[in-house]
């Protein structure tokens, strides 16, 4: 694997939580590369450590222990604003539970993660515009989220995330609250982007969506236990 294609690189990386006289090892010996433009989904049962991934490469959190490179950098020692300022200008969030303010338009919504940005207005309005254009929604741009479906819901989250043009999309569950066809309409969507170009990292319980991915990464006890050539 080249150097120069890799996004995402961990090495010996933990986690432990301690809680009173409880010491909790939610993550353990982490070595993880992940290209640009690569497509991983990341699976396990409840509790094996996947959220608690997921919160380290989007920096939400901080490991205990090793490395963690993200587009050459090097961010496991970060402050807190300046691993805000790196989330924001690299790091796409898609929830599970699409975390839309329901008080503002679809467009503000999409738009307000911009405005950490200093950008010029009309520059923000065009991120916006063709973020909500590339996820189908570009039409609802004016409505609340209360008059949107889940699926266009979703799609609204995965036009903020894709607004600021982030070096990688992290995806918590993000079918996890639609019904089978929505479900299957946002996970086209993501598979669209990815074909684009786009680095996604993906947590689902879902094997069929799962296997999607170009590699399906599986965790059991905060380890990695196995990684399966291709998802086919």
């Amino acid at each position: 694997m080249s150097t120069e294609t890799i996004l995402i690189k961990m090495e010996g990386l933990a986690k432990v939580f301690f809680t009173d006289d409880v010491e909790t090892h939610a993550l353990a010996n982490i070595n993880l590369e992940v290209r640009k433009g690569e497509y991983l989904s990341i699976e396990g049962p409840s509790g094996c450590g996947k959220s608690t991934l997921l919160s380290i490469l989007g920096l939400l959190d901080t490991p205990s222990h090793g490395s963690y490179v993200l587009n050459g950098r090097h961010v496991q020692d970060l402050t807190l604003s300046e691993r805000a300022k790196i989330r924001n200008l690299e790091i796409g969030f898609i929830f599970q539970s699409f975390n839309l303010i329901g008080d503002l338009s679809v467009a503000e919504n999409v738009e307000l993660p911009l405005t950490y940005r200093g950008m010029h207005a009309s520059e923000r309005h065009q991120c916006v515009q063709e973020a909500l254009d590339k996820v189908g929604v570009g039409h609802r741009a004016n409505h609340l989220p209360s008059q949107l479906s889940g699926g266009q819901q979703q799609r609204v989250a995965v036009a903020r995330a894709l607004a600021g043009h982030p070096a990688v999309l992290l995806a918590d569950e993000p079918t996890g609250n639609l019904d089978s066809k929505n479900g299957s309409e946002v996970m086209k969507l993501l598979a669209d982007l990815h074909k684009g170009g786009a680095t996604i990292i993906m947590v689902t319980h879902d094997q069929r969506f799962a296997r999607q991915a170009d590699r399906i990464l599986h965790l059991f006890d905060g380890k990695i236990v196995a990684e399966p050539v291709a998802a086919g």
